[in-house]
């Protein structure tokens, strides 16, 4: 089987974690580098809890490069109430066995784009600064981009704001510099990945799975459950569970027969206002300019459900 090439521009994060995972896991995936950003974390929070998580499934060959320690032109905002002061509260990781990377991750990516002799796909699950600073700093390589799958945005209502999902908000200046790239690019915003959750049943079963690494993903996934689920309790049809916000950009690499997408035209809002950081997206091609990206709209939760068991039971055969 060809293995598709995908670098990881992540800011871990619980569910950065389980996309981690399910790469690794993935039997069409070659994950060939992680990049660190912060986001729900401090920058080298985020680069620490990578580390963590590749010496725990036992793939510390792959290469780690901490990236921008802020946004293009903003303040920094984190997510520690959601992810905790370590960025990943609620289980223990094993330290890392090798010295950290002093590669910045713009050269770790251009490295690897100017060796590589095809195509390399790139996952980001946190705010896109460290991709922006890429296309702006190496346009020579930007053809060597297959794609970017991005977990970002929103069409009908943010996280943040009433407008605004997180990763977007915290740089949207780089979100803009992105998605005006033309190269293709995939979109998993709230709209696709409220719908991908693991009920608590699931994170149960993950639980039994029996390794060591599907036990700290329960661990992880209890905390992160309490953290999420809060503001929805008051819902009619809440249940209880964690949405699976970053791996659905992974899951769609690895099986994009997953989602509905539908190409739209995709813009950021870079203004200072209450509109700050949204996505707008242009349903009726009102503007009539070009279908820039591919949103996500629908996924098919048994079988993404199933590619997260299958991947956690991966790591019975990892020692």
């Amino acid at each position: 089987m060809n293995k598709r090439k995908v670098i990881l521009d992540c800011d871990p994060g619980h569910d950065d974690a389980m996309a981690m995972l399910m790469a690794i896991a993935a039997e069409n995936i070659d994950l060939v580098a992680v990049t660190t950003s912060a986001g729900n974390q401090k920058p080298e929070r985020t680069f620490a809890n990578a580390r963590k998580l590749l010496a725990l499934a036992h793939r510390e060959d792959i290469p780690v490069a901490m990236g921008a320690q802020r946004p293009l032109l903003r303040e920094l905002i984190i997510a520690e109430d959601v992810h905790g002061k370590t960025g990943l509260d609620g289980a223990d990781l094993p330290d890392p066995s090798v010295p950290p990377l002093s590669t910045s991750a713009n050269d770790l990516i251009a490295d690897i784009l100017s060796k590589s002799t095809e195509p390399v796909t790139l996952v980001v699950t946190g705010p896109m600064t460290n991709a922006a600073i890429f296309l702006l700093s190496h346009p020579e390589l930007k053809g060597k981009i297959a794609q970017i799958s991005y977990m970002g945005g929103a069409c009908f209502g943010g996280n943040i704001t009433p407008q605004a999902e997180f990763n977007i908000y915290v740089d949207p200046e780089a979100a803009k510099i992105v998605v005006d790239s033309e190269i293709p690019t995939a979109m998993f915003g709230l709209d696709v990945t409220l719908k991908a959750q693991l009920f608590n049943e699931d994170i149960q079963y993950i639980e039994t799975i029996g390794n060591p690494v599907a036990e700290v993903m329960a661990n992880l996934l209890k905390f992160f459950n309490l953290t999420t689920t809060k503001p929805f309790l008051a819902a009619p049809d809440h249940v209880e569970g964690v949405h699976m916000h970053d791996p659905c950009a992974m899951a769609y690499i690895i099986d994009p027969s997953l989602f509905r997408i539908v190409s739209m035209h995709v813009d950021i809002d870079t203004d200072h206002g209450i509109s700050a950081g949204s996505t707008v997206v242009d349903y009726d091609n009102v503007l009539g300019k070009s279908k820039n990206v591919d949103v996500a709209f629908e996924i098919n939760l048994p079988k993404f459900r199933d590619l997260v068991f299958k991947s956690m039971a991966f790591y019975n055969k990892v020692k």
